[in-house]
């Protein structure tokens, strides 16, 4: 006796196909909130907290860039236009009165990273979910004289827990200039161990010592780099898996700009991008090794920003370049005509406002939703289409 076969369930019956479905939507604010919309089966799915959470960690190579916060404390300022603009107040961080006296190194992989300098503390902020990590400098950091600079990011495939770099040049007591790095780890909640390299002397007419500039620190491949700015104008590179420091020179001849920016090169690897005023033109600098283990810079493209951005001649005032977005290849630049956002690839730009107020940016490249959050760690969703 044969029993009749159930028929197989179609694809959108099937909740955990609807998922890996649902998971590939574009990753933009009002992605989810409006599929929630379309039916309650669907809402229960995409307000699932363990859902948001796999849907943050497929887009974490591709996140939009939601909008960007700026060093010196003014409000998050959105990128986006609505449905998925974030309104400013969705990211605001409470500080208590002793850590007002803080200075902010950047974001990454939706975390923003700030040193509270009043109690030698870093502070890691996940604007997203609301959770805070406060972390006591290790030595000899907490002594430091020098600026320390600082990121943060997270492992490939982990969303719960997260690294921080800290570097700082200073002189040692034989007055030899050395650049000092130390790794903490949340998962085990631990410092590494302090690894140090020397910053040699280069003759270039500035007397002031060789700092790790404020600049946000880039990431590519399994290394950090940070801008070296003083008497030798270079990179001091991180490197996450050996836990080394290394110092890349930087070709005198080819210091050729007012503006100096680390980024990512088309196609990978560490690029420099250069930006002067006398010619209004930007020129993205690529380092390349070749099959002898010898490294080089060539120069890969230059942009005609006077002619891209269409100035008049009364326009071609100095230009600064006032952040840079390395998951979207994206520099802010101050013009006279107003703040830019400049995709490096497409050459695409928009402007998003005018100030004659320079600053520093940090881009904030992550995966939200407008209506799914996870507050103060408690698994809780909401929905609602913000438009």
């Amino acid at each position: 006796r044969r029993h009749a076969r159930s028929p197989p369930a179609a694809p959108l019956d099937d909740d955990d196909l609807l998922s890996e479905i649902l998971l590939r939507l574009p990753p933009q604010p009002s992605s989810l909130p409006r599929a929630s919309l379309v039916c309650k089966r669907w809402r229960g799915l995409v307000s699932d907290p363990g859902f948001f959470r796999r849907f943050r960690l497929r887009h974490r190579r591709n996140p939009p860039l939601l909008g960007f916060f700026d060093r010196y404390g003014a409000p998050f300022r959105p990128a986006l236009k609505a449905p998925n603009r974030v309104p400013p107040e969705r990211f605001s961080l409470q500080h208590d009165e002793d850590e007002m006296h803080s200075f902010s190194h950047g974001c990454r992989h939706g975390l923003v990273l700030i040193s509270l300098l009043k109690r030698h503390q870093v502070l890691v902020w996940d604007p997203v979910t609301g959770d805070q990590h406060r972390i006591p400098f290790p030595p000899p950091f907490d002594t430091a004289t020098a600026l320390v600079n600082a990121a943060v990011l997270r492992d490939a495939g982990d969303v719960q827990h997260f690294q921080v770099v800290l570097a700082v040049a200073g002189t040692d007591a034989e007055y030899h200039t050395r650049a000092l790095a130390c790794m903490y780890s949340s998962k085990t909640g631990l410092w590494g161990n302090l690894v140090s390299t020397p910053i040699p002397y280069q003759a270039n007419g500035y007397r002031i010592p060789t700092l790790v500039y404020t600049d946000d620190a880039v990431l590519d491949g399994d290394s950090l780099y940070w801008k070296l700015v003083g008497n030798l104008i270079g990179i001091l590179e991180f490197d996450l898996k050996k836990q080394t420091l290394a110092v890349i020179q930087v070709p005198v001849d080819i210091l050729e700009g007012n503006s100096l920016q680390v980024m990512r090169a088309e196609g990978g690897g560490l690029g420099l991008l250069f930006v002067s005023n006398s010619d209004y033109t930007a020129r993205l600098w690529k380092r390349k090794t070749n099959r002898h283990g010898v490294a080089s810079w060539e120069l890969a493209r230059s942009i005609d920003l006077g002619k891209l951005l269409s100035l008049e001649p009364e326009e071609k005032r100095p230009l600064m370049i006032l952040g840079y977005a390395e998951q979207n290849n994206a520099v802010f630049l101050w013009t006279v005509i107003g703040v830019l956002m400049i995709q490096l690839e497409s050459l695409k730009f928009k402007k998003l406002f005018k100030t004659m107020t320079f600053s520093h940016y940090h881009p904030f490249e992550s995966v939200y939703s407008a209506g799914a959050c996870i507050a103060g760690g408690h698994d809780r969703a909401e929905l609602m289409l913000n438009v």
